[in-house]
């Protein structure tokens, strides 16, 4: 194992897999509760949160993470204020805070060079610190989803019914959120902050596509998001193109075909069902 770590490609090569199956156990929850839309929030208003610790010297994934959770606490302040609409507040959030990205960007005169790296990834110039951070968030993830999944799932679909039942919706809602706003923050290296949304929620429902279950699901998304990193890398490595893009771009085909093949399936038995 040291010998692909030492290896730029096969360190890329690692952290994309890893990357791939840390995007599909979240993303699962993110397509089921419909936070895709906020989780693109989180995305892009971790862009400036990301720049700023760059700029002043400190952990990316730190000012990532600040960025991420100030931009859930404005989205949800905006969402009560009489007349916003929670779609509207968080489509103010993305725009606002991406713009103050640009804006520090533009203030530090050649630093624009590495607006590419936070936008879009460089994955193949991932460090040992990085892939580390993945594979540590990898294994809590998966330990917390592995112990409170089916709750979020309980309570994401009969809100109701879980509050009568003693569940503390409001801290189960807020864990869910850090988790996606840690992920985010983690996968900056490797896909970007434009890019992460992909790799989030297509494996995701992909894999819902071919099943309503949520352990079959969770396993096939994590299987689809670690295929779909690993091989649009291995497409950038071939085609000699941007791995970012290559990853995303593999995802987005993996969601295409999985939903063409629910439409064929359930139209080939709508025509044997009904036939005479």
């Amino acid at each position: 194992m040291s010998w692909l770590l030492q290896d730029t490609f096969g360190r890329a090569l690692v952290e994309a897999v890893a990357v791939g199956v840390l995007t599909g156990l979240v993303g699962v929850h993110v397509v089921l509760r419909r936070l895709s839309f906020f989780t693109m929030t989180m995305a892009h208003a971790t862009f400036p949160g990301v720049v700023a610790a760059s700029i002043l010297g400190i952990n990316i994934y730190l000012g990532g993470v600040v960025a991420g959770l100030l931009t859930a606490a404005a989205v949800a302040a905006l969402a009560r204020t009489r007349g916003q609409e929670a779609t509207a507040a968080t489509g103010v959030i993305l725009s606002a805070g991406f713009a103050l990205g640009v804006a520090l960007v533009a203030t530090q005169n050649g630093f624009s060079r590495d607006l590419s790296a936070f936008l879009v990834g460089s994955i193949l110039t991932v460090t040992t610190e990085n892939l580390v951070v993945t594979v540590v968030l990898l294994a809590l993830t998966a330990a917390a989803l592995a112990i409170g999944g089916r709750h979020l799932l309980y309570i994401g679909f009969d809100p109701a019914g879980a509050r009568a039942a003693g569940y503390r919706l409001r801290l189960l809602d807020l864990a869910l959120l850090l988790l996606v706003d840690l992920v985010v923050v983690a996968i900056v290296p490797a896909v970007g902050t434009i890019l992460a949304l992909a790799l989030i929620v297509a494996p995701a429902a992909a894999a819902r596509a071919w099943t309503a279950r949520l352990a079959p699901m969770t396993a096939l998304a994590a299987t689809l998001g670690a295929g779909s990193a690993a091989a649009g890398l291995w497409f950038s490595r071939l085609w000699d193109i941007a791995a970012g893009g290559s990853i995303s771009l593999t995802a987005a085909a993996v969601l295409l075909v999985s939903l063409a093949a629910h439409r064929l399936r359930d139209g080939f038995r709508t025509i044997f069902l009904t036939a005479p």
